[in-house]
């Protein structure tokens, strides 16, 4: 998934604090307040209190029974759970978009894959979890089902905040791998396989994540 450039000061605010919570600038636990946040990015209460709204929507940042505001907590059986639900609607999208693959989507993965792997080698991890996203949403595009994407976007941020933890994990190298050799297959027009290796990337995953020091 690719976020367009903010066109409203709503925008502006919600792409700034999804970013600095995804990339743990804004950590767990952390209180947010409209008129703290509104004073900090320089803008009117109003759009920052909607921002707030809207990343509560996506899950980022619980909303308390006395209405406090706070980043929510990652721990290892949500980050879990997220990752069967984003490998039950990627796998399927990329199961479904496959067979519609033409030579235009195949270069842009292409470039897609280079760019994943530029990220990562000047530790940019936020811009090579985009990427990465990007990458799948293609393949999703070419099946030309727009719900699908559209589930698949109210859980992207989340699943970027778990990629962005703990950075020196080998989850990269399976990422990596997985989009390395996905692309070879689809290259050598092999789609089954390609469906394959992408679902095993996911399984993959899963089982580093598992061991990961989240509580």
């Amino acid at each position: 998934m690719s976020y367009a450039l903010p066109v409203t000061r709503k925008e502006a605010v919600l792409q700034q604090l999804r970013t600095e919570i995804v990339n743990g600038k804004l950590t767990p636990g952390t209180v947010l307040k409209d008129a703290e946040v509104a004073a900090r990015v320089g803008l009117s209460i109003t759009p920052v209190r909607e921002a707030i709204a809207q990343l509560a929507a996506e899950g980022l940042i619980d909303v308390a029974p006395n209405r406090t505001r706070h980043v929510t907590h990652v721990t290892r059986k949500n980050a879990l759970d997220l990752i069967d639900v984003m490998a039950l609607l990627n796998c399927a999208g990329f199961a479904w978009g496959v067979p519609h693959l033409t030579r235009v989507h195949l270069a842009t993965l292409r470039r897609l894959y280079q760019e994943f792997a530029e990220s990562l080698g000047n530790g940019d991890v936020i811009t090579a979890a985009g990427v990465g996203a990007e990458f799948s949403s293609t393949v999703t595009g070419a099946s030309g089902n727009r719900e699908l994407q559209t589930h698949i976007d109210l859980v992207v941020a989340r699943a970027l905040r778990v990629l962005a933890l703990t950075m020196d994990s080998q989850r990269w190298t399976i990422w990596l791998d997985g989009h390395r050799e996905t692309l070879e297959l689809l290259e050598t027009d092999n789609r089954a396989g390609a469906v394959d290796r992408y679902r095993q990337t996911y399984a993959d995953y899963r089982a580093c994540v598992a061991d990961l020091p989240f509580d």
